[in-house]
């Protein structure tokens, strides 16, 4: 195969047959189910990056089937995302996500910086009681309940809220172990058309796990949670800063440990 030909035709791994096709990506009757938290605020700020700025104390714990996904196909997924603000626009960072099928796990991790690990989830409505589950190989690390449609929401509300800005770290490693690229990304939902979405009172449980640590940003109080389900286009991201750019600095401002990054993108 010649030079030309790898340049012409390299989209994704491997080259010949990549582990999932070119977007757009549209998913058809994506049902989130959210548990909004309180949570440790020295936990959270340990883990969000710079310039991202946490927002308050929360956490939004989340399971997500995703029965008809272009390319991607049938699976399901779970983590946190926390939300948080990036020169004052408010937005979420995507902390961890667990999901059981590898095309987006792929897919996610080397287009957009998605923090995907193979796992098991589920979502599932269980009599009168919507349950999400997620196991890492036989141990259940995370269980979310909610009382079933008790209270229908504004889904006028709830798509405006699906459509706000959502960040990512990216970081690919170099062959000699180093990180070549380690950039925050920005992306959103596109194309949102809300079919349902409900609340009711919920619980959440979360459990310790070296490999799957949910519970390092703990469930000190659940605020309310939600359950929508969606059509919607994942759209690709933009750079918004680059960590290894040679541009890219840390300024202090004011005294402790308050730090500004001056981002050199987007």
């Amino acid at each position: 195969m010649k030079h030309e030909t790898v340049r012409a035709t390299a989209f994704a791994m491997p080259l010949t047959n990549s582990a999932f096709p070119p977007g757009p990506y549209r998913f058809i009757n994506r049902e989130y189910f959210i548990i909004r938290y309180r949570t440790d605020p020295e936990a959270l700020r340990r883990v969000v990056p710079e310039p991202l700025e946490v927002a308050e104390p929360v956490v939004n714990y989340e399971f997500i089937r995703m029965p008809d996904s272009t390319g991607f196909g049938d699976y399901t997924e779970s983590g946190q995302v926390i939300p948080v603000s990036y020169r004052g626009e408010a937005g979420s960072f995507v902390h961890q996500m667990f999901l059981n099928d590898h095309p987006p796990i792929a897919g996610g991790r080397e287009l957009w910086g998605f923090p995907k690990k193979l796992a098991q989830p589920k979502l599932a409505v269980e009599t009168d009681t919507l349950v999400g589950t997620l196991n890492y190989g036989s141990v259940r690390i995370a269980t979310g309940t909610m009382g079933y449609k008790h209270r229908a929401l504004d889904t006028s509300v709830e798509a405006k809220k699906l459509s706000a800005p959502n960040f990512l770290l990216k970081i690919i490693p170099h062959v000699d172990g180093t990180a070549r690229i380690c950039e925050l990304v920005r992306f959103h939902l596109e194309d949102i058309t809300v079919k349902g979405a409900w609340a009711g009172p919920a619980a959440l449980d979360l459990c310790s796990h070296a490999l799957a640590p949910v519970a390092e940003l703990p469930v000190l109080e659940v605020l309310s949670a939600k359950h929508v389900v969606a059509d919607l286009t994942l759209g690709l991201g933009t750079v918004v800063h680059d960590y290894l750019a040679p541009g890219a600095t840390l300024r202090r401002r004011g005294t402790g440990s308050e730090i500004l990054i001056e981002a050199n993108a987007g």
